[in-house]
């Protein structure tokens, strides 16, 4: 599995729970490519996917409270297409991208994750989700045919609050019924879910398959979790 030295054991864990985007899944092939897509299909035929993804990139960095609404998305992507004014002249433009992403086509679920979900699952650990999404993520989950697996989904725009908040970790906990040292957190990001799930005492590891090797701390791979319980 890659691991560079036995990883540390995490005892009396009884759950886990799951960041969703850039640890489950991730849009495919990317934000610019699906943006271009559909950009095209308003007539822009000289979207460039590369740009648009620097663009998007630059955006999401401006964000300082993103609350996941479907206005806080019209705005990000008003921004990613401000230099063409490409939203601007066709309204339709963003309701088309909204629907785009609903859907499972433009999400990539990366290859360890129903191995790892299985192995976890049929091993008797209680699974769930704490993700910084909205309304459209129940239903994207159900479609990848991931839902059944998870006892408890959090969702940022359903809770009124997003990670890193403790609040959103803490309330997790409650529908679980366990402490936080109880249930070990996996996510992609540092800041929203290692520093929010150890503020609000979970145990937690972050995913990161760029790396070689996995530690008792980063994993390449969610199948490495089994070792670290």
């Amino acid at each position: 599995m890659g691991t560079s030295f036995p990883m540390m054991r995490r005892d009396k864990i009884k759950a886990l729970t799951f960041d969703v985007g850039g640890t489950l899944i991730d849009p495919w092939p990317s934000v610019g490519h699906v943006y271009a897509e559909v950009a095209k299909q308003h007539g822009v035929l000289d979207a460039d996917p590369e740009v648009l993804n620097r663009r998007f990139a630059e955006a999401w960095r401006t964000q300082t409270n993103f609350d996941y609404s479907r206005r806080a998305w019209a705005e990000l992507v008003a921004q990613t297409f401000a230099a063409s004014a490409i939203h601007e002249s066709d309204p339709h433009l963003f309701a088309d991208l909204y629907a785009r992403f609903a859907g499972t086509e433009v999400w990539r679920l990366y290859d360890d994750v129903v191995p790892a979900l299985e192995t976890l699952h049929t091993s008797g650990l209680r699974l769930g989700v704490i993700s910084n999404w909205d309304e459209r993520l129940r239903p994207l989950l159900r479609a990848l045919k991931l839902e059944r697996y998870f006892e408890v989904i959090v969702v940022s725009r359903e809770f009124g609050q997003h990670k890193p908040a403790p609040a959103i970790f803490q309330h997790a906990l409650r529908q679980l019924g366990l402490p936080g040292k109880a249930v070990l957190h996996v996510g992609d990001r540092a800041s929203e879910d290692v520093e929010g799930a150890k503020r609000a005492g979970l145990q937690v590891v972050r995913i990161d398959r760029s790396r070689p090797r996995s530690t008792d701390e980063v994993i390449r791979s969610l199948t490495d979790l089994p070792l670290l319980l």
